[in-house]
């Protein structure tokens, strides 16, 4: 036997600032920071013109080692006391974990930046896809992977922990804070509206209001926002009201719920 779901008595719509969207850059910082952390490499400062020489005895060791040899006029970092520092910055021996990094973040600049709503998500994926495969077709993925080969970008352990951490705890205060104070509620028979930090709340009658789901940005909403979308509330009347709530998430099931709220109400007032 089926038992009808009991609609919500209150449902409350946050709308969230498009820093939400940047959890993917603080998420790939820790992780690039654990992977220079542990992999074993030193970042050492040398001067320019500073070059490697193998097999060379040294009288402390005795065996042959590869030492690094800088210019004669060239200086390296020192101590208070004059002696030379030893190397003790962590940082990936691999030039890839700062590449990804800079890619993700220019990625996340350019999806919460340029809306692309609907069909031109599809466009915009067909066309990626397209010259995917044209460039494959004509055997250029090869002179592109190897120039893209090329680009060396590194970045240390502290550098990442410090650039995730802080932005890790900024994102954390305004999704847990901040955004919680931009919102709506419905309640059956009216809904409560604030849309700015520190205003008051204003209450509408539900009757003749009109919500309106926006259509998704695949990027953006689903890659990102991890199923959010925008969301469009009109009051009736001849002084109707228009709201926007963007960035709301698990918006489709809210949205689901309001609407089973309004049916509630219609039926009980009928």
């Amino acid at each position: 036997m089926s038992t009808a779901s009991v609609p919500k008595n209150e449902i409350r719509i946050i709308s969230h600032s498009t820093l939400f969207y940047w959890w993917p850059v603080w998420a790939i910082g820790f992780l690039m920071a654990l992977i220079s952390l542990f992999s074993g490499q030193l970042m050492a400062t040398v001067p320019s013109g500073s070059t490697f020489r193998e097999n060379i005895v040294l009288d402390d060791v005795g065996k042959p080692r590869t030492v690094l040899v800088i210019p004669e006029s060239g200086k390296i970092p020192r101590d208070d006391n004059g002696k030379p520092i030893d190397p003790r910055v962590h940082i990936s021996g691999s030039k890839n974990p700062g590449v990804l990094f800079c890619v993700v973040i220019l990625l996340v600049v350019t999806i919460t930046n340029v809306p692309l709503r609907g069909l031109w998500s599809v466009i915009v994926i067909t066309f990626i896809v397209s010259i995917t495969i044209i460039l494959a077709i004509l055997g250029k993925w090869d002179d592109i992977l190897a120039r893209f080969g090329q680009l060396d970008i590194r970045i240390n352990f502290a550098g990442y922990l410090v650039l995730s951490g802080v932005l890790f705890v900024i994102w954390l205060v305004v999704f847990l804070l901040f955004d919680k104070q931009i919102y709506i509620v419905f309640t059956p028979g009216q809904f409560r509206v604030r849309l700015e930090i520190g205003d008051a709340e204003t209450a509408y009658d539900t009757t003749g209001m009109t919500i309106q789901k926006q259509r998704s940005d695949l990027f953006r909403h689903w890659i990102l926002g991890l199923g959010s979308g925008d969301l469009i509330v009109k009051t009736a009347g001849a002084q109707a009201h228009h709201f926007d709530l963007p960035n709301v998430l698990f918006l489709g099931r809210k949205v689901k719920e309001i609407e089973e709220m309004l049916r509630s109400r219609q039926v009980v007032a009928g």
